[in-house]
């Protein structure tokens, strides 16, 4: 979104989401010039800044596309194998002196971008687009286990037999549930946002423009949905090789009473 100058200095906040987890301590060593904080690789360019983080997110500020797609490149030339990127954010940020922190129209208006608010700014940010891409997975495997399996299981009572597709579709369940825990912890307030109070109500603002914590505890919700249903149709299916098992036993009873007699006639 343009605006005219007179409104302030503007900023421009771009987030891009990947696939991938990234190695801070790995990626500082091809960044010399960056700085590295437990969560964040930090460094200034062109006027602007870039931000890394571990959950598979960069995000630019105050960069144009050429720039962007340069360090992009850098990037995959550091971190091999990584995949075409998966979600794209963006936010615009209004610096004016004197004006509160506020959100409206999309757009954060507050007094001073200071590097500490900057940094927070960023990793919400990338927070948002790194859930965006979470959000999809998590949306896909749900739709798998409700029409693949809870589908067959209410229209047939049963589920098959062979269980080792299904025991590797709750590893991965298993596996993005904790990868989504894991990466998206720093849902937490930032150190930032308590030493200052203007940024405790940028990041109170942030939160609820890109409706972080709503969107957070929908994927907890939904991840327990799923492995609550892999564990019922697991069950099920366990009691029917049992099941089955039984009648094998019983079959080679019956078997074994009929050569008895037969041998004994």
């Amino acid at each position: 979104m343009e605006l005219p100058a007179s409104v302030g200095v503007i900023h421009a906040f771009h987030a891009t989401a990947f696939v991938e987890n990234l190695s801070l301590k790995d990626l500082a060593v091809v960044y010399p010039e960056a700085r590295r904080r437990p969560h964040e690789l930090f460094y200034r360019l062109e006027g602007g800044a870039v931000f890394i983080y571990p959950f598979g997110a960069i995000v630019f500020r105050d960069l144009p596309l050429a720039t962007r797609e340069r360090e992009l490149q850098r990037l995959r030339k550091a971190r091999p194998g990584l995949t075409a990127a998966t979600v794209i954010e963006e936010l615009t940020v209004r610096e004016d002196p004197g004006r509160p922190p506020d959100m409206a129209e999309g757009i954060l208006s507050l007094d001073e971008l200071t590097q500490e608010r900057a940094s927070v700014v960023a990793q919400t940010v990338a927070q948002s687009a790194a859930m965006e891409y979470y959000e999809r997975i998590v949306e896909e495997m749900f739709v798998r286990t409700d029409g693949e399996l809870v589908d067959r299981l209410e229209k047939k009572g049963t589920v098959s037999v062979r269980t080792k597709e299904l025991h590797r579709f709750i590893g991965a369940a298993v596996s993005t549930r904790n990868e989504v825990l894991t990466s998206l912890h720093l849902l937490d307030k930032p150190d930032e946002a308590w030493d200052d109070p203007g940024m405790n109500r940028i990041y109170d603002e942030l939160r609820a423009e890109f409706d972080l914590v709503d969107r957070y505890q929908a994927l907890e919700a939904k991840l327990r949905s799923v492995q609550e249903a892999l564990e019922l149709v697991l069950d099920v299916a366990r009691d029917r090789r049992l099941v089955l098992l039984e009648e094998a036993v019983v079959l080679l009873i019956l078997l074994e009473i009929v050569l008895t007699f037969f041998h004994l006639r």
